[in-house]
């Protein structure tokens, strides 16, 4: 199929559609009354966020976006936890390790590891964690690897990356066509990306959500400041490349050892998202992990910013004690 330079023209339009009106929040006020931290951890420094009250949630936020995406749950939720919103590696405002070889420093393993001791140096032993795409694929991790420390986890639209993998389909292709563009040799993603980075993110944002401009204006000139960085761009490109080294080896070696996912866990996903997403989701999840309930939600990929006061209210009535 081909396309006149017209239709490319009136695509390139129709992502850019003028969000809501209106004065545009700084991040401060976004997260109001929350402190700003730099944080050592391993071979990186992470730029987080702190606020609230009461027992410790780490939030871990997808790609291709950073801590901001729960600024909208943010009120709600800290009113019950102490919430802990780091940007991940190669995220935000977050240090990019510089490329290894298999790109091994962007595992979820490795990423697991670095939340636990960014949970260590603020003085948190035990925690809950919830995680959307990216952040989402790093709970399961932190629950495999570190069952001690983690007492439950909410896992917002998405399935193991073995899963995902092995279980490829021609409509999954098409949805998560990212994930192979991404994982291609260094060099090629980050300069396709980085010709118009700003409509690479706006393009893959409206096409995983259920209507057009999701985001809040604030949040969605964050996510292209951020996502601007040629940093930003070759460390996200490293963790996809990771996709099918690393992330599926390990999680192979744990389905293979019969290891599963102890603490109570809670999937959401988006009904109007991907379909490769969420067919089956919960039965699929139930495979991995020994105590695990979830059902869908009338958006998008993006729930805790296409309905934030459902998704915070599902986030507190499971992980409250």
């Amino acid at each position: 199929m081909s396309f006149s330079l017209q239709e490319c023209l009136e695509t390139r339009k129709t992502l850019f559609v003028p969000q809501s009106q209106g004065a545009v929040r700084s991040l401060i006020e976004m997260f109001e009354g929350f402190e700003e931290k730099r944080v050592e951890v391993t071979d990186v420094e992470l730029f987080m966020r702190i606020g609230g009250s009461g027992p410790p949630l780490l939030l871990l936020h997808g790609y291709p976006q950073n801590h901001v995406m729960w600024h909208l749950v943010a009120p709600e939720l800290s009113k019950n936890f102490t919430l802990v919103c780091p940007d991940m590696r190669g995220y935000g405002r977050s240090e990019k390790p510089p490329s290894v070889p298999g790109f091994s420093n962007y595992s979820k393993r490795q990423m697991a590891l670095d939340m636990v001791e960014l949970m260590t140096e603020l003085g948190y032993q035990s925690f809950k964690v919830a995680g959307h795409d990216r952040g989402g694929r790093c709970a399961y991790r932190l629950a495999l690897d570190h069952s001690d420390r983690i007492e439950k986890i909410v896992i917002l639209d998405v399935i193991p990356t073995f899963e995902q993998l092995e279980r490829l389909t021609a409509e999954g292709a098409y949805g998560g066509f990212h994930w192979y563009f991404m994982g291609q040799e260094p060099g090629f993603p980050e300069k396709m990306i980085g010709a118009d980075p700003e409509f690479y993110l706006r393009y893959l944002c409206n096409k995983w959500a259920a209507a057009p401009n999701p985001f809040t204006p604030e949040a969605m000139a964050e996510y292209i400041r951020s996502f601007s960085d040629p940093d930003t761009i070759r460390a996200t490109c490293d963790e996809y490349r990771n996709n099918p080294r690393t992330d599926h080896a390990n999680d192979k070696a744990d389905k293979d050892a019969g290891r599963r996912i102890l603490c109570p866990t809670l999937i959401l996903w988006g009904d109007a998202g991907r379909p490769h997403k969420r067919q089956g989701s919960l039965e699929l999840w139930q495979e991995w992990s020994d105590n695990v309930q979830g059902h869908g939600m009338p958006c998008g990929h993006f729930l805790a910013e296409e309905l934030p006061s459902e998704t915070a209210a599902e986030m507190i009535a499971f992980l409250r004690d």
